[in-house]
C-alpha cells in the first residue's frame, strides 16, 4: 500500500532530512505533499529527479493525506494537528507541543513500540538529546534497572536549525579573517558560539534548569515507563555543525558490570558499541554525522555512584534526534497496520 504523505515544515533542516530519508529508506509514498508557510509557498524542493512545489499550510491541506510528519514548530503544531486529525490525518510531531500529554504516546520505536497501538490521532516524537541518551541507556535499565542518571549534553549547532550552521560557519570565517568577536553577527544564539561553548539551551525556568534539560527528565520518564526516574541535566551549545552528544553517569538497581554493559548495548538494535580506548575509538560527532545508529562509548564503573557507570553517546540531531525517529515511527504504525 502506499500512502499520502505530508511534510509540515518541508523547508527547515528537519523537513529536509525527512524527505530524503523517506526515499532512502523506500517508504510506500504515493503523494508526497509539501507543506510551509505563505512565503514559501510557490517555491520548489527536490530530492533525487523529483521536484515538488510547496503550498501554504492550511487547514484544509491536510485533507485526503494518511499521515503528516510536523516539524514547523509548537506553534504550528498546536494550530493544525487537531485540524489534520479531523480530516482522518495520523500526525507524527516533531514538537514539544504534545509530549507530555497523557492522551498522546511519546515513541522511541526501539524502545516503546507498543505505545502506537493505541493513539488517537496524534503521535509525539521525544527531543533530540532525549532521544539519543536513551540509545545509550535503554539497554542499560534492561540489564540493570535504571534509577536515575546525571548527564551533560554537548549539542550541534544544527539543533538550532539551518540558521544555527549558517551562524557558526559565518563565525568562523570571521575569526579567520581577524574579526573580533564584538562584532560578530549573533542572530541565532545570545553570544559567539565559534570557539566557543553556551551552557544554555532553550529558556531558563525559575530553578536555574533550562526547558531543555527538563525534557531529558520528563521525556525520560513517560518514553521508559520510569515514574521515578532521577535526572540531572546540564545542556551545553558547543561549535560542532552536527550531531550531539552526552556525558552520562548513570546510577541502577542492581550491581553492574564492564563487560555486561558492553553486552547489553551490543544486542541493541538502536545502538552500537565503538568502545576501545587502547586504539583510541570512542564514538564522535563526525563520525555520527548521516548515521542510522547511535554509538555508545567510554564504558566504566562510576568512580561516585553505587551500582554506576559512566557512558558517552553520539547521534545525529537531525537523524534519530528528529527526521529519523519521525519516520521509524511512520514506518512502525505502517507494519502495525495503524495508518
Amino acid at each position: 500500500m502506499a500512502y499520502k504523505i505530508g511534510i509540515l515544515g518541508a523547508t527547515g533542516a528537519v523537513g529536509q532530512e525527512i524527505i530524503r530519508l523517506l526515499h532512502e529508506r523506500s517508504f510506500p509514498i504515493g503523494e508526497l505533499r509539501l507543506l510551509a508557510s505563505a512565503r514559501s509557498a510557490g517555491k520548489t524542493q527536490s530530492c533525487g529527479d523529483k521536484t515538488w512545489t510547496i503550498q501554504e499550510t492550511t487547514p484544509e491541506s491536510f485533507a485526503g493525506l494518511d499521515v503528516c510528519i510536523f516539524s514547523a514548530g509548537a506553534g504550528q503544531s498546536k494550530m493544525f494537528a487537531g485540524e489534520a486529525v479531523k480530516r482522518g490525518c495520523v500526525v507524527v510531531d516533531n514538537s514539544s507541543a504534545f509530549r507530555q500529554d497523557p492522551d498522546v504516546p511519546l515513541i522511541v520505536p526501539e524502545i516503546n513500540p507498543a505505545a502506537v497501538d493505541g493513539h488517537k490521532g496524534i503521535l509525539a516524537n521525544p527531543n533530540c538529546s532525549t532521544a539519543i541518551s536513551l540509545m545509550g541507556l535503554y539497554p542499560l535499565h534492561k540489564a540493570f534497572g535504571l534509577k536515575s542518571f546525571i548527564a551533560s549534553t554537548y549539542q550541534a549547532v544544527s539543533g538550532s536549525g539551518a540558521e544555527g550552521i549558517t551562524e557558526l560557519e559565518q563565525q568562523t570565517r570571521d575569526w579567520a579573517a581577524g574579526k573580533p568577536g564584538s562584532e560578530m553577527k549573533k542572530e541565532v544564539y545570545p553570544h559567539q558560539i565559534a570557539f566557543n561553548l553556551l551552557p544554555h539551551v532553550d529558556d531558563f525556568l525559575d530553578d536555574g534548569y533550562t526547558k531543555e534539560e527538563m525534557k531529558m527528565l520528563n521525556e525520560g520518564r513517560k518514553i521508559m515507563g520510569l515514574e521515578n526516574l532521577q535526572v540531572t541535566c546540564t545542556c551545553v551549545r558547543v561549535p560542532v555543525f552536527r550531531a550531539h552528544c552526552i556525558s552520562i553517569s548513570a546510577q541502577f538497581e542492581r550491581p553492574v558490570s564492564v563487560d555486561a554493559a558492553r553486552e547489553a548495548i551490543r544486542n541493541f538494535g538502536g545502538s552500537e558499541l565503538v568502545d576501545n580506548p587502547a586504539t583510541l575509538e570512542y564514538p564522535m560527532p563526525l563520525n555520527y554525522s548521516e548515521v542510522v545508529p547511535c554509538g555508545v562509548g567510554r564504558i566504566r564503573k562510576d568512580s561516585v555512584l553505587e551500582n554506576g557507570l559512566a557512558l558517552w553517546v553520539a547521534g545525529d540531531q537531525l537523524w534519530k534526534g528528529a527526521a529519523l525517529n519521525a519516520i521509524q515511527i511512520a514506518e512502525l504504525l505502517h507494519t502495525k497496520g495503524k495508518l
